[in-house]
């Protein structure tokens, strides 16, 4: 199975640890043979077949890294930034951390050719790689880049409220002189 595709790799793996019976692995093969690693993952997922923790640990072997789930990670928003959005997107990374030198990158495919020269291309820093999640890499770069339509951008919110600041200040002032008015005799 050394040279198989990703699908009869991981379906190894997967049999091996008891999470997919044998008997499964010619129908799983049949469907996915020709299948992309996210269709798979998805799938996977999807039909609850498995868990993503189980997911991790079996990427975690196939790939001879750490594994790392991104679900509800709170990543530091300037080494995200750091890299343009479509960049991490199309390549499934996120930055996880930086220690000194190092840069340890979360990535749904660790292995992928050229992957960390392109990475030295906004970035001097050693690359460690963990393995992650597809759609859990891909949704965490969107909820940081992705403005929500709810969220009022700081600038806009200040002048705003300066604002109203200034209409309340006019009100009071404008209020005082009524006040003072009425009692002015009018003789």
């Amino acid at each position: 199975m050394k040279n198989g595709t990703f699908v009869d790799r991981l379906t190894a793996i997967l049999v091996e640890h008891g999470v997919i019976p044998e008997k499964e692995v010619a129908a799983i093969h049949e469907g996915f043979a020709k299948a992309e690693k996210a269709q798979f993952d998805d799938f996977l997922l999807e039909e609850g077949l498995i868990d993503a923790d189980v997911l991790l640990q079996a990427l975690s072997e196939y790939y001879k890294v750490p594994s790392f789930d991104v679900r509800n990670h709170f990543f530091d928003t300037h080494l995200i930034h750091m890299f343009p959005k479509d960049f991490l997107l199309r390549n499934a990374i996120i930055p996880l951390e930086r220690d000194e030198n190092m840069l340890i990158v979360v990535a749904s495919n660790p292995q992928q050719d050229g992957l960390e020269a392109a990475l030295g291309e906004y970035v001097s820093y050693d690359i460690n790689f963990y393995v992650g999640i597809r759609r859990g890499i891909t949704d965490a770069v969107q909820e940081f880049y992705d403005r929500a339509p709810t969220q009022v951008i700081e600038d806009i919110d200040l002048r705003e409220e300066r604002r109203l600041e200034r209409e309340k200040d006019k009100k009071v002032a404008v209020d005082e002189v009524i006040e003072q008015d009425k009692y002015k005799k009018p003789w």
